[in-house]
Protein backbone atom coordinates (compact mmCIF):
# COMPACT_ATOMS: atom_id res chain seq x y z
CA UNK A 1 0.00 0.00 0.00
CA UNK A 2 1.33 3.62 -1.08
CA UNK A 3 2.20 6.18 1.46
CA UNK A 4 -0.84 8.30 0.84
CA UNK A 5 -3.22 5.26 0.80
CA UNK A 6 -2.16 4.51 4.19
CA UNK A 7 -2.41 7.82 5.61
CA UNK A 8 -5.85 8.18 4.52
CA UNK A 9 -7.22 5.68 6.05
CA UNK A 10 -7.28 5.26 9.96
CA UNK A 11 -6.26 2.19 11.33
CA UNK A 12 -9.67 0.11 12.44
CA UNK A 13 -11.08 0.89 8.77
CA UNK A 14 -7.44 0.24 7.34
CA UNK A 15 -7.69 -3.48 9.15
CA UNK A 16 -11.23 -4.02 8.57
CA UNK A 17 -10.87 -3.09 4.73
CA UNK A 18 -7.76 -5.01 3.92
CA UNK A 19 -9.77 -7.87 5.55
CA UNK A 20 -11.94 -7.65 2.81
CA UNK A 21 -9.99 -6.85 0.52
CA UNK A 22 -8.06 -10.32 0.94
CA UNK A 23 -11.32 -12.00 0.25
CA UNK A 24 -12.55 -10.45 -2.53
CA UNK A 25 -9.47 -10.92 -3.83
CA UNK A 26 -9.56 -14.49 -3.10
CA UNK A 27 -12.43 -14.66 -4.44
CA UNK A 28 -11.08 -13.24 -8.11
CA UNK A 29 -8.65 -15.96 -8.12
CA UNK A 30 -11.31 -18.16 -7.85
CA UNK A 31 -12.82 -16.50 -10.66
CA UNK A 32 -9.98 -16.36 -12.92
CA UNK A 33 -10.40 -20.51 -13.07
CA UNK A 34 -13.18 -19.87 -15.08
CA UNK A 35 -10.83 -18.48 -17.78
CA UNK A 36 -10.10 -20.53 -20.93
CA UNK A 37 -6.67 -19.46 -21.29
CA UNK A 38 -3.69 -21.81 -20.89
CA UNK A 39 -1.36 -19.17 -20.87
CA UNK A 40 -2.30 -17.19 -17.70
CA UNK A 41 -5.78 -16.84 -15.97
CA UNK A 42 -7.14 -13.75 -14.92
CA UNK A 43 -10.06 -12.93 -12.72
CA UNK A 44 -11.93 -9.72 -11.78
CA UNK A 45 -14.40 -8.23 -9.72
CA UNK A 46 -16.07 -4.89 -9.35
CA UNK A 47 -17.26 -4.00 -5.81
CA UNK A 48 -19.52 -1.41 -4.46
CA UNK A 49 -20.73 -0.45 -0.94
CA UNK A 50 -19.48 -3.90 -0.10
CA UNK A 51 -21.82 -5.72 -2.96
CA UNK A 52 -20.15 -7.36 -5.87
CA UNK A 53 -22.11 -5.53 -8.90
CA UNK A 54 -19.84 -7.12 -11.93
CA UNK A 55 -17.21 -9.81 -12.54
CA UNK A 56 -15.15 -10.70 -15.58
CA UNK A 57 -11.74 -13.46 -16.48
CA UNK A 58 -10.14 -13.29 -19.93
CA UNK A 59 -11.18 -14.84 -22.36
CA UNK A 60 -12.68 -14.86 -25.77
CA UNK A 61 -15.58 -12.07 -26.77
CA UNK A 62 -19.03 -14.03 -26.43
CA UNK A 63 -19.94 -16.03 -29.32
CA UNK A 64 -16.45 -16.68 -30.11
CA UNK A 65 -14.63 -20.36 -29.56
CA UNK A 66 -13.13 -20.88 -26.34
CA UNK A 67 -9.50 -20.20 -27.25
CA UNK A 68 -7.47 -17.93 -26.54
CA UNK A 69 -3.88 -18.89 -27.97
CA UNK A 70 -3.32 -19.70 -31.52
CA UNK A 71 -1.43 -22.58 -32.45
CA UNK A 72 1.98 -21.71 -31.72
CA UNK A 73 0.60 -20.78 -28.15
CA UNK A 74 0.36 -17.00 -28.69
CA UNK A 75 -2.45 -14.69 -27.31
CA UNK A 76 -5.17 -14.11 -29.90
CA UNK A 77 -5.44 -10.35 -30.44
CA UNK A 78 -9.37 -10.68 -29.99
CA UNK A 79 -9.10 -12.14 -25.95
CA UNK A 80 -10.50 -9.58 -23.79
CA UNK A 81 -8.88 -8.69 -20.56
CA UNK A 82 -10.83 -9.47 -17.00
CA UNK A 83 -11.03 -5.78 -16.27
CA UNK A 84 -12.40 -5.34 -19.52
CA UNK A 85 -14.90 -7.70 -19.30
CA UNK A 86 -16.12 -6.63 -15.65
CA UNK A 87 -16.43 -3.21 -16.89
CA UNK A 88 -18.36 -4.09 -20.26
CA UNK A 89 -20.37 -6.16 -18.00
CA UNK A 90 -21.33 -3.74 -15.49
CA UNK A 91 -22.32 -0.91 -18.61
CA UNK A 92 -24.91 -3.40 -19.63
CA UNK A 93 -26.62 -4.03 -16.27
CA UNK A 94 -28.18 -0.89 -14.33
CA UNK A 95 -25.14 -0.67 -12.02
CA UNK A 96 -22.79 2.14 -11.86
CA UNK A 97 -19.13 1.34 -11.09
CA UNK A 98 -18.60 5.07 -10.03
CA UNK A 99 -16.66 5.45 -6.68
CA UNK A 100 -16.28 1.30 -6.87
CA UNK A 101 -13.35 -1.27 -6.65
CA UNK A 102 -11.67 -3.17 -8.39
CA UNK A 103 -9.67 -6.63 -7.69
CA UNK A 104 -7.94 -8.07 -10.29
CA UNK A 105 -5.51 -11.16 -10.43
CA UNK A 106 -2.84 -8.84 -12.15
CA UNK A 107 -2.11 -5.59 -12.33
CA UNK A 108 -4.07 -3.56 -15.45
CA UNK A 109 -2.39 -3.08 -18.77
CA UNK A 110 -2.69 0.03 -20.39
CA UNK A 111 -5.80 -0.07 -22.45
CA UNK A 112 -7.44 -1.55 -19.26
CA UNK A 113 -6.32 1.45 -17.16
CA UNK A 114 -7.94 3.64 -19.70
CA UNK A 115 -11.43 1.82 -19.54
CA UNK A 116 -10.88 1.97 -15.43
CA UNK A 117 -10.32 5.16 -15.51
CA UNK A 118 -13.45 5.80 -17.80
CA UNK A 119 -15.82 3.89 -15.97
CA UNK A 120 -15.20 6.14 -12.28
CA UNK A 121 -13.44 3.33 -10.33
CA UNK A 122 -11.19 4.63 -7.79
CA UNK A 123 -9.21 1.96 -6.41
CA UNK A 124 -7.80 -1.29 -7.68
CA UNK A 125 -6.91 -4.56 -5.48
CA UNK A 126 -4.37 -6.55 -7.57
CA UNK A 127 -1.80 -9.72 -6.27
CA UNK A 128 0.73 -9.76 -9.42
CA UNK A 129 2.20 -7.68 -11.56
CA UNK A 130 1.91 -7.30 -15.75
CA UNK A 131 4.52 -7.29 -17.54
CA UNK A 132 4.78 -3.33 -18.55
CA UNK A 133 3.98 -1.07 -15.33
CA UNK A 134 2.71 1.81 -17.67
CA UNK A 135 -0.74 0.82 -16.44
CA UNK A 136 -0.36 1.20 -12.58
CA UNK A 137 1.41 5.01 -13.61
CA UNK A 138 -1.41 5.89 -15.71
CA UNK A 139 -4.19 4.69 -12.79
CA UNK A 140 -1.98 6.88 -10.21
CA UNK A 141 -1.59 9.73 -12.28
CA UNK A 142 -5.81 9.64 -12.29
CA UNK A 143 -5.80 9.58 -8.62
CA UNK A 144 -6.69 5.82 -8.59
CA UNK A 145 -5.79 4.47 -5.41
CA UNK A 146 -3.79 0.95 -5.75
CA UNK A 147 -3.18 -1.78 -3.15
CA UNK A 148 -1.11 -4.77 -3.91
CA UNK A 149 -1.57 -7.79 -2.01
CA UNK A 150 1.15 -10.88 -2.12
CA UNK A 151 -0.55 -14.18 -2.72
CA UNK A 152 0.87 -15.36 0.44
CA UNK A 153 -0.91 -12.77 2.76
CA UNK A 154 -4.24 -14.14 1.79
Amino acid sequence: MNESTTQSLNYSTDAKQLQFDKRYLKMACVWAENSYCRRRKVGALIVKGRMIISDGYNGTPAGFENQCEDDVGQTKPYVLHAEANAITKVAKSNNSSEGATLYVTSAPCLECAKLIIQAGIRRVVYCSEYHHADGLALLQRAGIALLYIETDDM
